[in-house]
């Protein structure tokens, strides 16, 4: 009697780490092509990957890449594409929709206008 409980915890315990690391998913690493200017369109982009899944969102204005951490299992890069899209930043992948696009603020431009004057330190506060 006692081995057949020990069998049974020992196989219940087996099944339940096994699930855990099964659905724990795979995170991925990802290097993407984010389009904007300032210290504004930083704030916009890695809070519109503030979703689950999304592990680490860190857009350079520089370099304007775009690196994120997520699990797969929960969320897929073309949806991350999507999400930055969605609040008017184009990827290397999706452009963001021109109604978007239109409403961000001037400095936030990118398609159009030419910001190569301003200096990214005026608008990091924004």
């Amino acid at each position: 009697m006692k081995t057949n409980i020990i069998t049974i915890f020992a196989f219940l315990f087996v099944a339940v780490v096994s699930h855990t690391s099964f659905a724990q998913g795979k995170t991925v690493k990802a290097n993407i092509k984010v389009f904007g200017n300032c210290g504004m369109c930083k704030e916009r982009i890695e809070t519109a990957l503030d979703q689950g899944g999304v592990k680490l969102a860190s857009w350079d204005t520089k370099t304007k890449n775009l690196e994120v951490v997520y699990n797969s299992k929960k969320i897929t890069e073309q949806q991350i594409h999507e999400l930055i899209a969605g609040v008017g930043h184009d990827t290397d992948k999706v452009k963001a929709k021109n109604e978007v696009y239109a409403k961000l603020p001037f400095c936030c431009l990118y398609r159009d206008h030419d910001h190569s004057g301003m200096k990214d330190d005026k608008h990091s506060n924004h």
